[in-house]
């Protein structure tokens, strides 16, 4: 005898009527908001340069993190200097990004920038079209700027690697698509009694479930997100990423959403674990604006020091995100100069007390930033 299986959770009757335990959630989402006060009070404390190198960190991670789910790798350097010529600011070693990059990076940026502009058919068509710009994802071409048409079969939500996927889920059909996102889109431009927190949790879960699009669907519902924390926050600078922490929390996710999928309309539940989600992105900007700050504090020391672009370019590289240790030989490989000039480079900021040699021993040298602890 077959089991009956349990309907979807936009099967049920009342969809998509979302219920919920608020007093559940008050202690939980009180902390949430008391750690976002606070962190919104210490971003605008800082210099204009500083937040914007923040929000710079931040976003790239976002950017990194939410494509990483997906298990598409982008180029980090790609991904930073796509962000600041974006954003209009000026760093050393810019490389030039390719046209999938900046895709994804428009659509983080007019979410979050551009957050009190309402949602709309068009708008959420052209992110698509950004994330998609050959029309193709991987080897397989796909409806780009335009809601799937399930013409290969129905739209299921899985994860994992090729040939050891997990179904989570199977979307609605795509004949009811407009009407869903017409109802959807209303509700995201409307709904004001809601608290902007826990809405952000809510359109999440109410997007992911539709699955609109042959691809991205995922991407976009991080960017929807962060479109309506932004609202919260009332600020485009971006000073925690909840991407980054969705990734850590992968399993978890995916999890929490199958079974908010099979279960009926109280999502209590997944509205717990976005909230637990969020609190620990916040937790986590603390290493963030402490490593920025350090930053700062840094280039301000240094402001007079002559420098060569090799020079601003590594130290920069060395803030960031250098792989393993500095020598000389990795100098000149990173910044394209001879052995010989990358050694004259070192020393140069040895001199000017910007570098030091690493105290441990080894086979080779190693080199370190001087960062003063005043």
């Amino acid at each position: 005898m077959l089991r009956r299986l349990q309907p979807y959770i936009y099967q049920r009757k009342n969809w998509p009527t979302f219920t919920w335990d608020l007093e559940a959630l008050l202690p939980l989402l009180g902390k949430v908001r008391h750690v976002q006060g606070k962190l919104t009070g210490k971003m605008e404390s800082l210099g204009f340069r500083t937040r914007a190198e923040a929000t710079l960190e931040t976003v790239t991670s976002d950017v990194l993190k939410s494509s990483e789910i997906e298990g598409e790798l982008l180029n980090p350097d790609q991904v930073r200097s796509s962000i600041a010529r974006h954003l209009g600011m000026e760093i050393s070693g810019l490389v030039p990004s390719d046209r999938h990059v900046d895709g994804v990076v428009d659509m983080m940026l007019n979410a979050t920038q551009q957050y009190a502009q309402p949602l709309t058919v068009d708008r959420l068509f052209h992110w698509h079209a950004t994330l998609f710009p050959t029309g193709t994802s991987g080897q397989y071409k796909i409806n780009t700027g335009r809601w799937r048409d399930d013409a290969t079969g129905p739209m299921q939500v899985i994860s994992g690697a090729l040939g050891k996927e997990k179904i989570h889920f199977q979307a609605p059909d795509a004949p009811v698509i407009d009407q869903e996102m017409t109802r959807f889109i209303d509700w995201f431009n409307t709904e004001e009694l809601l608290d902007p927190v826990i809405k952000a949790a809510v359109a999440h879960l109410w997007f992911v479930t539709i699955h609109p699009f042959d691809d991205g669907n995922g991407r976009i519902a991080r960017a929807i997100t962060d479109m309506q924390l932004a609202r919260a926050d009332e600020s485009t600078q971006r000073f925690y990423s909840m991407s980054s922490q969705i990734r850590i929390e992968r399993n978890a996710y995916y999890d929490t959403l199958e079974k908010t999928q099979q279960g009926d309309l109280d999502i209590t539940k997944w509205l717990q674990w976005f909230l637990q989600c969020l609190m620990s992105a916040l937790q986590a900007t603390t290493s963030t604006l402490s490593n920025v700050m350090q930053k700062a504090h840094y280039w301000e020391q240094h402001r007079q020091a002559v420098l060569n672009d090799r020079q601003r370019f590594m130290l920069n590289k060395l803030w960031d995100d250098f792989d393993g240790k500095l020598t000389s030989s990795k100098w000149a490989k990173m910044s394209k100069c001879s052995p010989d000039t990358a050694l004259r480079d070192i020393q140069d900021l040895i001199h000017k007390n910007m570098l030091r040699k690493e105290t441990a021993g080894g086979r080779s040298t190693n080199y370190e930033l001087t960062i003063s602890d005043e």
